[in-house]
C-alpha cells in the first residue's frame, strides 16, 4: 500500500500495463521475434540484432521507447537492462551474458533514512559503436563506454571509459590502450 501512495493510480495502472506487455515479451522464444516486438513497442532497434534471453525492468518509467540498440548488435542470456532512463547500445556493440546496466538509484522509499545521503538519481547509459561489454560486467547510471572499448569479464564501471580502451577490474580501471584499425 505504501508504495501505491508513493505513485498514485496513473503510474500504477502504467505498471500494470507495461507488466502485461512485458510477458507477452517474455513468451517470445526466438531472438528475431523480440526485436520485432520490441519495435512495436517502442524501442528503436537496427537491422540484424540478436537478442537473446534479455530481459528488462522498470519498462515503465521511459517505456520501451528508452531503448535504442544499433545494427549488428549482440545482447546475450541473462542480461537485464534498466529503463528508468534511456540506454543507448550504438552499432556492432556486444554485451556477452549477464551484462548488468543501471540507470537508476533509489535506495528506497522517500522516508527511507538514506534518501538523504543517496537521493534517488536517473541518468542515461551509452555504449557507442563497436564495444564490447564481458559476461557478468555491471555499468553504473550516467556511464559511457567509448567507441571500439573493451570490458573485461565482471567489471564494475562507474565511470566513463574513453574510446579505444580496454578495461577490466572492480572498479574498473584501464589496463590497455587498443590501437584503433588502420582502415
Amino acid at each position: 500500500m505504501k508504495a501505491y501512495q508513493e505513485i498514485g493510480m496513473a503510474k500504477s495502472l502504467k505498471f500494470l500495463v507495461f507488466t502485461f506487455l512485458y510477458l507477452i515479451y517474455r513468451a517470445i522464444p526466438f531472438p528475431q521475434f523480440r526485436s520485432v516486438y520490441l519495435r512495436l513497442l517502442g524501442a528503436k532497434i537496427g537491422s540484424n540484432c540478436i537478442i537473446h534471453d534479455v530481459r528488462f525492468f522498470n519498462y515503465y518509467r521511459t517505456g520501451f521507447g528508452g531503448l535504442t540498440i544499433g545494427n549488428d548488435c549482440f545482447l546475450g542470456d541473462e542480461t537485464l537492462i534498466d529503463l528508468a532512463a534511456p540506454v543507448v547500445l550504438e552499432d556492432q556493440v556486444t554485451l556477452a551474458e549477464r551484462v548488468l546496466i543501471l540507470t537508476h538509484l533509489n535506495v528506497g522509499y522517500a522516508d527511507h533514512p538514506l534518501q538523504k545521503v543517496f537521493p534517488a538519481q536517473t541518468k542515461a547509459v551509452a555504449i557507442r559503436g563497436g564495444s564490447f561489454i564481458g559476461a557478468g560486467a555491471v555499468l553504473l547510471h550516467g556511464v559511457e563506454v567509448g567507441p571500439r572499448s573493451f570490458v573485461g569479464a565482471c567489471s564494475l564501471v562507474r565511470e566513463k571509459v574513453h574510446a579505444d580502451r580496454a578495461v577490466a577490474g572492480v572498479p574498473a580501471r584501464e589496463i590497455k590502450t587498443l590501437q584503433a584499425p588502420v582502415p
